[in-house]
């Protein structure tokens, strides 16, 4: 299987693993549901998250983004102040004022839970495209990323958004660190956390 960096080219194509992967998510479904049902802004939501993300060289994905990891290393920031106020204003544009409000209050949920110490790597998102589910290609990635990170001393986090992968990342080595609740429909969030392993 041809795991590789992503790079500036890839970012249609990982955008679009990630935004088919989360469209039924139950945390971000219902937190990006558009005015009257829409969802077109959505993929433009995602996009953000993985051009701030390339430059890191942290990006991963399998066989032509058939699943795809985007990780962020210690210290490093999610996107550009610049990035970050066009999310606001797509947020803005396209949700209601109560479900701005409530991705409001999502977002800090969040970044609250998230730990400072120590430096760790992130993962702020694994998307398997649908076409691919059921052929653990995720796994496969999940654990080459792991091992390399194992190699640098470096611990995981991450936060899963649906509890049917929870297992998944516990066959990783994660193990529960925190819960808290979705804003609009109450859906658990798990945060999780994994040692470095030495060799």
């Amino acid at each position: 299987m041809d795991f590789r960096v992503a790079t500036v080219a890839d970012v249609d194509a990982v955008t679009e693993t990630i935004t088919l992967a989360f469209r039924d998510d139950p945390v971000w479904g219902p937190a990006l549901q558009g005015k009257d049902g829409a969802t077109e802004h959505c993929r433009r939501f995602w996009q953000y998250f993985v051009e701030g993300a390339v430059p890191h060289k942290k990006v991963f994905l399998a066989d032509d983004a058939a699943t795809v990891a985007v990780w962020l290393p210690p210290g490093a920031a999610e996107m550009t102040a610049e990035q970050e106020d066009e999310l606001d204003a797509l947020i803005a544009t396209n949700l209601s004022p109560e479900r701005v409000r409530a991705y409001a209050d999502l977002w800090e949920r969040f970044e609250s839970s998230h730990p400072e110490t120590p430096p760790h790597m992130y993962l702020s998102l694994l998307a398997t495209h649908p076409r691919f589910r059921g052929r653990g290609i995720g796994q496969q990635l999940l654990a080459e990323n792991l091992a390399a990170f194992d190699v640098e001393g470096l611990p995981a986090y991450l936060e899963s958004t649906n509890p049917v992968n929870d297992h998944r990342y516990e066959r990783a080595g994660f193990r529960a660190l925190g819960r808290f609740r979705a804003v609009i429909d109450d859906a658990p969030v798990t945060t999780m956390w994994r040692d470095a392993r030495s060799a």
